[in-house]
This record gives C-alpha cells, structure tokens and sequence, in this order.
C-alpha cells in the first residue's frame, strides 16, 4: 500500500510533533491532501506550530475523532506555508470535505490561521 492511500476517504489525521526535549505530543486535526502532499489549518500560534517549526519531523496516521489510529504511523516532514494561493486552495478543500463544520469552526475560533505542509519521508 502507498502510504497516502490509507488517508484517502478519513476524515481525521493524529499528527505526531516532537518538543524540544524528545518528548511526543499527538494530536487528532482535520486534513485535506492533494497528490503527495497533506495539508492541515490550524492556529498559527498552537503548540504543534511551534513544534515543527523547531522540528519538522513528525508523524501522521488516519484516526477517529479521538485521535485512535486507524492505520500505519507514516515518517513525514511538516512546514508552514505562507503561500496566499495555497491558502485559499486548501481553505477551499477544507470547505468543501467539512461543509459547514468548517466555516463554524472559523467563526467560533476567530483566532490567525497557518497552513502545515507535510509530506511524506521516502
């Protein structure tokens, strides 16, 4: 199996991040993927921003809600993308997977957003 097709059809990634001591934080997002590369929106000023922007290593896996694997951990590498067109290419996406939990959350959350890029480690 490609190691992307396992995320085709999920609704949920748990994305691993490391802290500057080793030790690992895991959390359950939302995610859109366009070929090889996965994209995810979140606060630009979250802890797992942070992290990868000390680090960007990390590592993904299909999940429920609750962030419980639903597939194999995948090695990838993530980065902020400040890119406007990306922007508004994976808020399009993300709209359109989520429908309106989307612009629900955008609303109740009102806080600055980035976009991550991960790709996958060969």
């Amino acid at each position: 199996m490609i190691p992307l097709e396992q995320f085709n059809k999920k609704k949920y990634l748990n994305l691993e991040t490391f802290r500057k001591s080793g030790e690992s934080m895991k959390t359950p997002v939302w995610f859109t993927q366009v070929g090889q590369t996965i994209y995810i929106r979140t606060g630009a000023n979250s802890g797992k921003v942070k992290r990868i922007r000390n680090n960007a290593r990390v590592n993904i896996v299909p999940s429920k809600m609750d962030g419980k694997p639903t597939g194999t951990w995948v090695p990838a590498q993530a980065r902020e993308v400040t890119d406007p067109e990306i922007n508004t290419l994976v808020d399009g996406l993300l709209g359109k997977k989520y429908g309106l939990l989307k612009y629900l959350q955008n609303v109740r959350t009102g806080m600055k957003d980035t976009i991550l890029e991960i790709k996958i480690i060969e």
